[in-house]
């Protein structure tokens, strides 16, 4: 993992924490989740506050994420917002903390200024042993508090003046005003300042989680679809409403969901010539089999001829494998008639040639499930589903680590947005790194 480091391919873009009043305020979120203070100096932050150094100190990547359920939160800057969710349970953790600095950033600024913010994303679970748990989540509420009681103090406030202004002689109690003017040096002017969040219900959307190995939840108005490993406890269970169960080996099944709920484009020229995506998954391609093949061979210098030759020294390799005499036959017939019809071909190779819709809400979690099922195409994997990318990149040689890592910063990093929208037709960010 040090050559992903190096390269900002992991724990990438995070928010440096060195000065002493935020580390402070750090460690007393800890210790509010009953976990010690850490004595480091300086460490880097994700959009929830996660930080990698405090988990190697602590040698546990689940420490704000116990149950991978209920994950908690430090927020202790409004700068986090912008930036990834380098460790979560739930791809859905970076919209929902989106939407929940969106929907408070005035009382995250005003608290931040003094205090910090921390809680957790509560969900109705507590701790996951079927799929049915995971299904029973329907909204998330956002349990917040602060260390130095900044919001109990606000709301404190709030209420002596309302005493005071709808209280006859209210105005009469000394102690009443001392504590007024004591809670107002701590908390400031709360007409101007609002400290206490509004919204802390959010709705539970589509999302993957990685209980039971990686699962998949599509949500459409009449129906939920779950994609997963079908040993997984609960797996075609009957729910009092419909539920449909697909195993993430069925790629039949998968293609026919993605197809008939219109989450995907289907291939023809219009958006294949100008993407580029046809030959991006060829280029894939012949790389996965030259280092199925040939794993310690180097591929820094190959180019165009390069690959040819070796497809043509290999062809009987390249015949048995099948995928890339499958994407050239498919080339030839959009060439020809701009469309490539999917129904006559191997269930396997179907998504190779499509991407999800740009405009669709869940474009972010299609590709996701697209790249899981295509994992020679190494670019995508890092796009949409990290988790899965880093998974794959220890079974790597070193050889195709080092290509891999070379490839990602000549592509998509160079600008990541560009990429995205030339690839697959949009280019926000999911907050991932």
């Amino acid at each position: 993992m040090e050559r992903l480091v190096a390269h900002d391919l992991i724990f990438g873009r995070l928010l440096e924490i060195s000065e002493p009043h935020l580390i402070e305020r750090y460690n007393k979120a800890l210790n509010a989740f009953g976990l010690p203070a850490t004595q480091l100096e300086r460490f880097r932050i994700d959009m929830t506050g996660y930080s990698p150094e405090i988990a190697e100190v602590f040698d546990n990547r689940f420490y704000l994420d116990p149950n991978a359920v209920n994950r908690r939160f430090i927020i202790l800057s409004p700068a986090q917002e912008n930036l990834p969710v380098v460790h979560t349970s739930f791809s859905n953790t970076a919209s929902l903390m989106h939407a929940f600095y969106q929907e408070n950033k005035r009382a995250i600024h005003a608290v931040t200024i003094r205090d910090v913010l921390y809680g957790e994303i509560e969900e109705d679970v507590s701790r996951v042993t079927s799929i049915e748990d995971l299904l029973s989540i329907q909204e998330v509420n956002f349990r917040v508090m602060s260390a130095d009681d900044t919001l109990g103090k606000s709301d404190e406030l709030r209420r002596l003046c309302d005493r005071l202004v709808s209280v006859p002689n209210a105005w009469r109690n000394d102690d009443m005003l001392n504590r007024m003017v004591a809670l107002a040096q701590q908390t400031g002017d709360i007409r101007k300042n609002a400290l206490v969040p509004e919204k802390v219900v959010f709705r539970h959307e589509a999302y993957w989680t990685s209980h039971f190995g990686g699962m998949f939840v599509f949500v459409d108005e009449k129906a939920i679809t779950v994609i997963c490993d079908p040993a997984a406890p609960g797996f075609r269970r009957s729910r009092p409403w419909e539920v449909s169960y697909i195993a993430i080996d069925d790629h039949n099944a998968i293609y026919g969901f993605l197809e008939r709920t219109n989450r995907i484009e289907l291939p023809d020229h219009r958006w294949l010539e100008q993407s580029g995506f046809l030959d991006h998954r060829a280029d894939m391609v012949l790389r996965a089999l030259v280092h199925h093949h040939e794993p310690e061979t180097s591929l820094d210098r190959a180019d165009a001829i390069w690959f040819q030759t070796w497809v043509h020294r290999n062809a009987r390799k390249v015949a048995e494998d099948g995928v890339y005499p499958f994407l050239q036959q498919a080339g030839r017939k959009i060439a020809t008639d701009g469309v490539r019809s999917l129904q006559d071909a191997p269930a396997q190779q179907r998504l190779l040639l499509v991407r999800a819709r740009p405009d669709h809400r869940d474009r972010w979690l299609t590709n996701h499930l697209i790249s899981f099922l295509v994992p020679s195409d190494f670019v995508s994997r890092f796009v949409f589903d990290k988790h899965g990318f880093y998974q794959i990149y220890e079974t790597y040689s070193e050889a195709y680590r080092d290509h891999v890592v070379k490839t990602l910063n000549n592509t998509y990093l160079r600008d990541k947005k560009a990429f995205r929208r030339r690839l697959y037709g949009f280019g926000e960010d999911s907050g991932h790194a």
